[in-house]
């Protein structure tokens, strides 16, 4: 399919990698694979418990000597289809589709986030004719849900002065700097009753979510919120039940899409729905910008055996209704740069327990522990229980860097312009991994990648092309 993309062995391990199942947990198979690829061709292989792989290269003639770097990627990918689409992440493999110079796979992601690290990884160590100095190339597991991987990671196969992070999506920019977040599990108390009365189905879909730290500047809406604002209007219809209610997929993408069940007697469920049909003009007017194809659905609902009972609704509505959500603070240092933000990732009805996944995320760390208390402090007025998981610290900006000095003036000779250097509100794995190997100088770039961890998922041809020049440059100057 991919064969006459160039660079055509960076396209060809790509194109490997989409037919191997490696979503967040299951990356078992994509992880083997890489210690087959590893032996087949005699290289040192690590495997750890974790499913963290890294592979080691001597530096070819005249570069023996020289410093071993680190190429670094992640090996899962997020797991989203579009609506109507049968695939299986478990087992099917992406249906890949060009169209220009647009790399996507037909309904779901693509997993070039980070599989295009791992195949220009594959690519370098796979090479006969490109100079570089030692190589290691750390792959690591559940980036996406927790950095699971660098978490549990130990580091006494890397020798590395040098790292270089993969895992960026605009060519031309340098990231040097990268945010801390922390994911927050709100388990509500829920008592539960014998329903009574009808339903209706509240829906919000046609969303565009987008990755929750990449795209939250764009001020984009979060399916789960607005159900909490329709649910919040609609209690001026009448006393309501809810009887069940889900929102979004995982907790680093915005919501696309979310629903509530609520069960009622049929004059209120009448005035209800003409509350929500209003409202649904507003919000649809409010994010006529940021989200064109929002859709908000009332209908009768399905028929339910059980409905929360009215504490339980309300103080569940009342959390959705006042939790902060998007950006909450810019950086005063770097223009254009979120310090810090929420999002109210995913709400999902498991038997009789519900629980919100709301994910933080700021470059600085009392900040991200003061949105930490503030949504555990909500938690607590509506008698919900919040836990903490998958902290993980910023990575800090260093005054003095040889690789980014060297990534400028390579980039310069390479592309003719100077790049970009700056920060991401995004989570890096360069902050965990910093603090492991705490004297090693990194660096963080990659090719285009656009609309990461929705269906739309798409990258650019050329632009994969252009960091290839950009990445065998720097290593052929790392002597």
């Amino acid at each position: 399919m991919l064969k006459n993309l160039k660079p055509k062995e960076v396209f060809h391990f790509f194109e490997e990698l989409t037919r191997i199942p490696r979503g967040s947990g299951n990356e078992k198979q994509a992880s083997d694979y890489l210690v087959g690829f590893a032996k087949e061709r005699k290289l040192e292989v690590f495997q750890d418990k974790t499913l963290n792989v890294i592979i080691r290269k001597p530096g070819t003639a005249g570069y023996e000597a020289s410093a071993a770097v680190i190429l670094q990627g992640h090996m899962d990918m997020v797991c989203e289809k579009a609506k109507g689409v049968r695939h299986d992440f478990t087992k099917d493999p992406l249906t890949l589709k060009v169209e220009g110079d647009t790399l996507r796979a037909v309904g779901t992601t693509l997993g070039a986030d980070n599989g295009i690290a791992v195949a220009y990884g594959l690519a370098i160590l796979d090479s006969t004719d490109l100079p570089h100095p030692p190589l290691e190339l750390l792959v690591t597991t559940s980036e996406e849900t927790g950095m699971d991987g660098a978490h549990a990671l130990k580091t006494d196969h890397l020798k590395g002065t040098t790292l270089l992070n993969i895992d960026a999506e605009e060519e031309g920019v340098l990231f040097v700097s990268c945010a801390g977040g922390v994911n927050l599990l709100c388990d509500f108390a829920t008592r539960w009753e014998k329903a009574a009365g009808g339903t209706l189905l509240i829906k919000v879909s046609g969303l565009k979510g987008g990755h929750s730290g990449l795209e939250i500047i764009q001020q984009r809406a979060n399916a789960i919120k607005l159900l909490g604002r329709l649910l919040d209007g609609a209690r001026a219809g009448g006393r309501f039940r809810i009887a069940e209610l889900s929102g979004g997929s995982k907790s680093n993408a915005i919501p696309r899409d979310a629903e509530a069940t609520i069960a009622a007697d049929a004059p209120v469920l009448v005035r209800i729905k003409a509350i929500v049909k209003l409202l649904a003009k507003d919000l649809e007017s409010e994010f006529a910008k940021a989200d064109p194809d929002i859709k908000i659905e009332v209908a009768a609902g399905t028929k339910v055996a059980h409905q929360l009972s009215g504490t339980t609704t309300e103080q569940l509505i009342d959390f959705l209704a006042v939790a902060p959500n998007g950006v909450q603070s810019m950086s005063r240092e770097l223009e254009g740069l979120v310090e810090s933000s929420l999002n109210l990732g995913v709400l999902e009805q498991t038997g009789d327990a519900i629980r919100l996944t709301v994910s933080v995320r700021s470059c600085v760390e009392s900040i991200r522990e003061d949105l930490a208390r503030r949504i555990e402090s909500l938690a607590g007025l509506v008698n919900a229980k919040c836990a903490r998981a998958g902290a993980y610290p910023a990575w800090r900006y260093e005054a003095d860097s040889s690789i980014r000095d060297l990534c400028q003036s390579v980039y310069r000779k390479v592309a003719g312009k100077a790049p970009q250097i700056k920060a991401i509100h995004a989570g890096l794995e360069c902050g965990l991994l910093k603090e492991k190997l705490p004297h090693t100088d990194m660096i963080s770039f990659g090719p285009n990648l656009f609309s990461v961890h929705t269906p739309d998922e798409h990258l650019s041809i050329s632009s994969v092309a252009n960091t290839w020049a950009f990445l065998t440059s720097i290593l052929a100057h790392l002597k």
